[in-house]
């Protein structure tokens, strides 16, 4: 049960990875949405490390809402991209 739980956490990690990196690729939309879920990202990897320095109740109260902020927000701008990229004249 413990490695499934560790396979589930680091395809979660890698899959956030992916979809930041994704949308910081992204040179249609100004540069402050590119960098925003990369940034939010950074942040919770830094609120993550509190948990060495013996402070995980900031870390267990931080670090998840910022992971599903810079998910949701990198798969919004996805979504965009390929919506604006399909065009209206476009079938699907």
């Amino acid at each position: 049960m413990l490695f499934a739980l560790a396979l589930l956490g680091i395809a979660v990690l890698g899959a956030l990875l992916w979809c930041t990196v994704t949308v910081a690729l992204i040179r249609d939309i100004p540069a402050w949405r590119r960098a925003l879920p990369l940034t939010l990202f950074l942040l919770s990897l830094a609120t993550s490390l509190l948990r060495a320095f013996d402070i995980p109740a900031v870390a267990n109260a931080v670090a998840f809402p910022l992971n599903l902020a810079a998910i949701i927000l990198s798969v919004r701008e996805i979504r965009a991209r390929r919506r604006r990229s399909a065009g209206p004249g476009s079938a699907g």
